[in-house]
């Protein structure tokens, strides 16, 4: 789990972070990254250590289109460059900071920090839930203490839900069931459908369930930063394993892994719903119930970490349910190894 893949869109915010006027500070690949939006509201994303003194900008003032250090009083213009020295008249040479581009889509603002010539727009993946009409969500943030592959692992096999989550999102026929893992152009993909079986306690509560429905939990993995899950259930019978939802409840967890560092990150994350747009408490009631699981989550990936730390050399096993996330690992290993080749 060593090394970032850098050459990658990751989320640095969500765009109601980034405040006009402010600054907000953001580790990102290990980097420190200082965001504010210039007087026309433009993003700009900096490194965040003033190039005289090594003070972190976002401890400094913005001023329009500029960000003024608090130390001594140095301006930078969005580009990074150094455009102001109080006292004297000649900036010196090399005076600037490195910039990271931006692109705010889908509510969330997307930076780069790979290589310059490797740079595409159109590889940023595809939240369009966020603010489509026909969806509802609520965005939210998460700090975790874990490396974030542990989060992409914990995505990818939901295996785990009756038994972390018995109060939210658990029963016991996501364990019992096996599911199926493919590659996919971008990433890898796990389907699992369970068919006639209790609703989870989210789900009868939220989709108004009385009865036994068919379930399914349908993961892409987008290498490196981005796990959507398109899950939910309808009534048995009423045909949604051949294609038919229109009687179920159908929900996008949408989830951006953001790398703090080797052992942190950021979860931006969001639970869009197509049904009941109007309904009030629906899009705050399902917000709040994924959160306490995400919750219990942060518990066990923190663990998880800490025990890793103690032992690295511990020896691991290997079970069914893991078939998603180790092909996961096997592809992000492949994309460090073409990075550094």
């Amino acid at each position: 789990m060593s090394g970032f893949v850098r050459n990658a869109w990751y989320v640095a915010a969500w765009q109601h972070e980034i405040a006009a006027g402010q600054a907000l500070a953001r580790t990102v690949l290990g980097t420190p990254v200082v965001l504010f939006r210039t007087a026309d509201g433009a993003p700009v994303a900096l490194e965040d250590r003033c190039c005289h003194r090594a003070l972190p900008l976002s401890m400094g003032r913005v001023l329009g289109a500029r960000i003024e250090c608090g130390y001594h009083g140095l301006q930078f213009d969005a580009t990074g460059a150094c455009v102001l020295v109080p006292g004297q008249s000649s900036i010196p040479p090399g005076a600037r900071v490195p910039c990271f581009p931006l692109v705010e889509r889908d509510r969330l603002v997307w930076i780069w920090m790979g290589e310059q010539g490797r740079m595409d727009p159109a590889e940023i993946p595809d939240f369009h839930w966020l603010d489509h009409p026909d969806w509802r969500a609520k965005p939210s943030y998460l700090h975790i203490g874990c490396n974030h592959q542990l989060l992409i692992d914990n995505l990818l096999d939901l295996s785990h839900l009756p038994f972390v989550h018995p109060t939210t999102l658990g029963e016991m026929g996501v364990a019992e069931t096996p599911a199926a893992t493919e590659r996919t152009p971008r990433g890898v993909r796990t389907v699992r459908w369970i068919v006639d079986r209790p609703p989870p306690p989210m789900l009868a509560k939220l989709g108004g369930f009385t009865g036994n429905i068919d379930r399914w939990q349908i993961v892409d993995f987008i290498a490196p930063s981005a796990v959507i899950l398109d899950v939910g259930g309808a009534p048995t019978g009423t045909g949604a394993p051949e294609g038919d939802r229109s009687r179920g409840m159908s929900n996008r967890n949408l989830n951006a892994i953001t790398p703090e560092t080797g052992t942190s990150l950021h979860q931006f994350w969001a639970q869009a719903h197509s049904a009941k747009l109007t309904a009030p408490g629906i899009t705050e009631g399902m917000h709040d119930q994924v959160r306490t699981a995400f919750l219990e989550d942060i518990a066990f990936l923190e663990a998880q970490q800490r025990r890793t730390d103690s032992g690295p050399d511990a020896g691991r096993i290997d079970i069914n349910a893991d078939a998603a996330h180790l092909e996961a690992r096997r592809l992000m290993d492949r994309l460090r190894a073409a990075e550094a080749g």
